[in-house]
Parts: structure tokens; C-alpha cells; sequence
């Protein structure tokens, strides 16, 4: 249904239920600190919770152009602008507590754990490589950058393969979570190329692929 200058009601609906859907691990970890049922180590717990979040929403994030050609339906890119910036809202989240909380204000220390700790060096490079994907999400800077858009937002590929190695690295024993991702991540990635090399020369390839 379409009413007033042109709104479809019915996408702000979605929209709506979608930034809902994304606010609600940020809604969990806010009731776990006032009610202190974050477990022993509740830095911890919201370091890890912070970064799983951020991990999901950018493979969420990644599966939508797949979903696009899959189902031939236009509707998932709509809401890849928005998975992308609450995965960069996790991000950012992930990095605070873990320069607030975790290293107590000493931010300096970030420099040394970044030379020194290799899952910090990728998970800080991810992190950088998010910022200007984020701050360039608008129509405005598509229409500024134009074709160098599209070139610049590939680096979430680039993304995706640190934020994977971030999270192996960082499990020391377990590691069936973080190849999970991998798994993942390599299909999305794996089909890409798949549709790529399918593609007869000279063809444009698909916008936002």
C-alpha cells in the first residue's frame, strides 16, 4: 500500500521491524549489565557478544546479493545499507568495550596489542576498513564517487576475510563457531566469483556485487 507523497507503508514497516530485529542483542547486553547476569567475566561476555554481533550482520550483510539473484526479487538489497551500519554499530561497540572496559582507559596500550597480539593487527585493520564503508553509505557520496563507489565498498570482502581471521585467532581451543563463519563466508565469497567468471566478457557486472 502506497499513501501520502509517495511512501510505501508497508517498507517502513519492514524497516522498522528490521531495525528492531538488529537493536534487540543491544537491548539483551543492556538488561544482562543492569541485572548483572553477564556470567563472571562481564567484559568479557560484551566483548565477545559485541564482536559475534558485528560478525553476523556483515555475513547477513554479504548474503544479500546472493539472495537477490537467487530469488530474482530486488526487495534484500533494500536493506543491505542497513545490516551494513549496525554491523559497523557492533563494531564500533566491540571496540569500545574493548577500550573502555577492557584496557581501562590506557588507550595507548591499543598500539602495543595491535603490533604485538596478530588477532588485534586484523580485527583493528577490519574495524578501519569499516569506517569509510560506513561513512560513505549515502545516496549523496554514490552520487559523488559514482563508479569508485562500488570499487571502494568491495573492501567489505576484505572485511569479511579479517573479521573471519580475527575470530580464529582469537579462539584458542574451540573452534567449530569461528569455522562456522569461515564456511559461510566462503560460500558467499565463492559464489561471487562463481557468478563472475559465468559472465560473459564485456558485461557489466551486477550493481552491488
Amino acid at each position: 500500500m502506497v499513501l501520502g507523497r509517495g511512501i510505501d507503508w508497508r517498507w517502513v514497516g519492514f524497516k522498522a521491524l528490521a531495525h528492531a530485529l538488529a537493536l534487540l542483542p543491544l537491548a539483551s547486553l543492556v538488561q544482562g549489565v543492569i541485572e548483572d547476569s553477564l556470567g563472571a567475566d562481564p567484559v568479557a561476555a560484551l566483548t565477545h557478544a559485541t564482536g559475534d554481533w558485528a560478525l553476523r550482520l556483515l555475513l547477513l550483510g554479504l548474503a544479500l546479493t546472493p539472495l537477490r539473484r537467487l530469488t530474482g526479487q530486488a526487495w534484500p538489497i533494500r536493506f543491505r545499507r542497513l545490516v551494513g551500519l549496525y554491523a559497523f554499530f557492533y563494531a564500533f561497540l566491540h571496540l569500545a568495550v574493548f577500550l573502555v572496559l577492557d584496557l581501562g582507559g590506557y588507550w595507548t596500550q591499543i598500539f602495543e596489542d595491535i603490533v604485538k597480539r596478530p588477532y588485534i593487527t586484523v580485527g583493528f585493520a577490519a574495524w578501519m576498513l569499516l569506517v569509510p564503508l560506513a561513512f560513505t553509505s549515502t545516496r549523496g557520496w554514490m552520487r559523488r564517487l559514482g563508479r569508485r563507489w562500488a570499487q571502494l565498498h568491495r573492501l567489505v570482502y576484505a572485511v569479511g576475510v579479517l573479521a573471519v581471521l580475527h575470530f580464529l585467532w582469537l579462539v584458542k581451543s574451540d573452534l567449530r563457531e569461528p569455522l562456522v563463519y569461515a564456511a559461510i563466508l566462503a560460500v558467499l565469497l565463492g559464489a561471487r566469483l562463481w557468478w563472475r567468471l559465468r559472465r560473459p566478457p564485456g558485461q557489466a557486472p551486477a550493481r552491488g556485487a
